[in-house]
C-alpha cells in the first residue's frame, strides 16, 4: 500500500490519486492528514504538501485540487525532461510539476467548462484546446507522466508492489448508415433514384438497380467482412448503431425495417452493440431515451454503451443524461477534425463531474483516431492515413495503454469517398495485434 499525506483530502485529490496509482498502476493507496501516521510508516509514501516531511517522494501541490467549481487557471507549458507539462510548483524538486493537478485538469476536461469557441456543430473546438495549442494532442501525456512517476517510485522504494500495464486494442465501428440503397422507406428510395437520374450518375444508378434486384451486395453491407476480421485476429469489436428519426444529419436506415433490425441482432451475436445517439440528442434527454429504448427492444437487453453522432458532446449535460439512463460507458471522447487524445490519455477513466464535485459511474473510453478525420478533414491519401494511425499506435504501445480506433462500416465499401481505403482497416488491426 502507498500512503498519501496531505493537509486536506478533497474529492478531487481522492479521484485523481486513485485513478493514477490504483486504476493505472494497481497500487493500493490510503490517505492521511496526520503526520503521526505518516512519519512512522515504513512502506512507500508520497507527501502532497508544500514542504517534504522526511525523505519521502514529495510533490508540492497546485491549488487546483483544493478548489471547488471552475475558474480561469493560468497555464504555462514547459518540458519535464522531454515531455510537455504544466503547473510547475517546485523547480528544484525531483518532480518539479504537480502532475496530479495537471492530470486532473486534462482528464476532467476542465477547459470545456470555461468559456470557449464552438465549431459549426456547437461542439468544443479542438482547434483551440490546450493540447493542440502546445502541440501535445497526439501524445498521451498523462500516461507518460504516470510511467515517469512509477520509475521514481521504484527507484525510491525497491519493494514497491505494482502491476505492469498491458497494451490493449479495441476496434469500434460507427454505423451511421448500414445499407446504402435499401431499408430507407419508399419516399427516400424514390428521391434517391431520381436524384441519381437527374445528376446522370450512371454508376450509382447501376449499383442501386443491381442491389435492389438482389444481383449485387449493397456496398455498405460490410458486416460479414468485419466479422471475419474480428475472428481472424481475435480482437474486441464494438458497434454503435444510429436509430434516429430522419433528419438532415441523421440519415440512417428506417428504424422500422425488419431487415435492419435483423442485422442489428445478428451483429449483437458476435460483438458488443451500443447506441449511436442522434445529432439532436446532445441536449435532448427525451430523444436520447427514445433511441436507447429502441435498441433495447431490438437486442432484448439493456444498452450500456454509447457514442454521440457527429461526436456532439456538451459537458456535463450529455453525460448527465447518459448517467440517468444507466449507460455505463461512453466512447465519444475524441475530436472530429484532429487525431489524438482529447483527454490527453489512452487509459479509460471515470467521468468526474465538476458541477457536483463527484466521481460518477460513467466510464469514458477515449479513442485516438477516426477514419473520417484522416480522409475528410486532413485530406490524407489511404497510405498517409495508415501511417498516421501507426504513429498514434506506437505512442500508445510505448506506454502500454489502450488503443481505440473509430471506423465506419462504409469505410470498407470502396464507395465514392472511400476509394482505396477498404484494406486500411485490416492492415491497422494486423499491426495492433502484432507482438
Amino acid at each position: 500500500m502507498l500512503l498519501i499525506y496531505t493537509h486536506k483530502i478533497t474529492p478531487r485529490i481522492s479521484y485523481i490519486f486513485k485513478h493514477i496509482l490504483f486504476r493505472m498502476l494497481n497500487i493500493p493507496v490510503q490517505f492521511t492528514t496526520k503526520t503521526e501516521e505518516f512519519i512512522p510508516y515504513k512502506g512507500p509514501k508520497i507527501s502532497y504538501v508544500d514542504k517534504p516531511i522526511l525523505d519521502e517522494i514529495s510533490i508540492k501541490p497546485h491549488f487546483l485540487l483544493f478548489q471547488q467549481g471552475v475558474s480561469d487557471v493560468e497555464i504555462n507549458v514547459s518540458n519535464w525532461e522531454d515531455v510537455p507539462c504544466f503547473f510547475q510548483t517546485n523547480a528544484k524538486g525531483i518532480i518539479p510539476y504537480d502532475i496530479f493537478a495537471a492530470s486532473f485538469y486534462l482528464i476532467s476536461r476542465y477547459e470545456e467548462y470555461l468559456p470557449h469557441v464552438l465549431d459549426q456543430h456547437l461542439r468544443f473546438s479542438g482547434d483551440n484546446c490546450l493540447a493542440k495549442k502546445y502541440h501535445f494532442l497526439e501524445k498521451p501525456v498523462i500516461d507518460i507522466w504516470v510511467l515517469k512517476l512509477l520509475q521514481l517510485l521504484k527507484n525510491k522504494f525497491p519493494n514497491l508492489v505494482y502491476q505492469e500495464r498491458k497494451f490493449n486494442y479495441l476496434s469500434t465501428i460507427d454505423v451511421d448508415l448500414a445499407i446504402s440503397f435499401k431499408q430507407k422507406g419508399i419516399i427516400r428510395f424514390i428521391i434517391g433514384f431520381f436524384k441519381d437520374f437527374i445528376n446522370f450518375n450512371l454508376i450509382n444508378l447501376k449499383t442501386r438497380t443491381l442491389v435492389l434486384l438482389n444481383l449485387q451486395k449493397d456496398p455498405f453491407d460490410t458486416f460479414d467482412q468485419l466479422r471475419e476480421i474480428q475472428e481472424k485476429y481475435q480482437i474486441k469489436t464494438h458497434f454503435f448503431f444510429l436509430l434516429a428519426d430522419y433528419t438532415t444529419f441523421d440519415t440512417n436506415n428506417s428504424v422500422n425495417s425488419p431487415k435492419f433490425q435483423s442485422l442489428i441482432k445478428s451483429v449483437a451475436d458476435f460483438a458488443q452493440v451500443g447506441i449511436h445517439p442522434s445529432y439532436f440528442t446532445m441536449k435532448n434527454f427525451e430523444k436520447l431515451k427514445k433511441e436507447v429504448k429502441r435498441l433495447e427492444e431490438i437486442i432484448n437487453r439493456p444498452v450500456k454503451m454509447s457514442r454521440q453522432h457527429f461526436l456532439r458532446l456538451k459537458l456535463p449535460d450529455t453525460y448527465h443524461h447518459l448517467i440517468d439512463l444507466e449507460i455505463a460507458e461512453d466512447y465519444t471522447m475524441g475530436y472530429s477534425k484532429h487525431p489524438g487524445f482529447r483527454a490527453s490519455t489512452c487509459t479509460p477513466f471515470y467521468f468526474f463531474d465538476l458541477d457536483y464535485e463527484i466521481q460518477t459511474p460513467l466510464r469514458i473510453i477515449p479513442f485516438a483516431v477516426m477514419d473520417a478525420t484522416l480522409n475528410e478533414y486532413m485530406h490524407l491519401k489511404p497510405e498517409e492515413g495508415f501511417q498516421k494511425i501507426i504513429q498514434l499506435l506506437n505512442e500508445v504501445k510505448s506506454v502500454n495503454g489502450t488503443f481505440v480506433t473509430l471506423f465506419h462500416n462504409d469505410t470498407l465499401s470502396e464507395n465514392k469517398r472511400w476509394k482505396g481505403w477498404s484494406s486500411i482497416y485490416e492492415r491497422v488491426v494486423k499491426q495492433c495485434v502484432a507482438v
